[in-house]
Order: structure tokens, then C-alpha cells, then sequence
């Protein structure tokens, strides 16, 4: 199987896959996942109040989920994962 990124000790740069996902992921406000964590939070305690314990779990583990991709994309947004070939161009 071939691979689509080149990988050696002082030498990494992503795929095309990566990269798109990093163009995409970059357009959105870093605040959008901040909202869909606590809108998760919320919608969890509402369920609990109902008695809905089992959905109540399941969406309020999307919280965390939504914080990591946020950092993610906080992270894409600052360097990227080729930062070392922004330089160049």
C-alpha cells in the first residue's frame, strides 16, 4: 500500500487528506466547538432532570469530543501541520 506522506527523521510533511481536512477544519470559528460543548452539556442535564439516564451519558460525553477537536483546530490555525513549508512559500 502506498503512502501518501513522506516520513524520516528531520522530515515530515502531511498527506492530501490531512491537508484538506486542515483547510476545512480552519474556516471555522475556534468558538463553534466551544458552543456545541456546553449545547452537549446542557442537553445532557436536561435529559438527566427527565430521567433519560442512559442518552443523558452518551451525548454528555460528546463535551469532551468537541473540546479536543476545538484545540485541534486552534492548533491548525496557528501552525498547521506543514508550518515548516509555509515558510518556504
Amino acid at each position: 500500500m502506498a503512502s501518501t506522506a513522506t516520513h524520516s527523521r528531520g522530515d515530515h510533511t502531511e498527506g492530501i487528506m490531512a491537508r484538506t481536512i486542515e483547510e476545512q477544519t480552519a474556516k471555522l470559528p475556534s468558538d463553534t466547538f466551544l458552543w456545541a460543548s456546553l449545547g452537549a452539556i446542557t442537553t445532557s442535564l436536561i435529559l438527566q432532570s427527565f430521567g433519560k439516564k442512559e442518552e443523558s451519558l452518551f451525548v454528555g460525553q460528546w463535551a469532551p469530543t468537541f473540546l479536543i477537536l476545538g484545540l485541534y483546530n486552534k492548533i491548525v490555525k496557528e501552525l498547521g501541520s506543514d508550518y515548516r513549508d509555509r515558510a518556504y512559500r
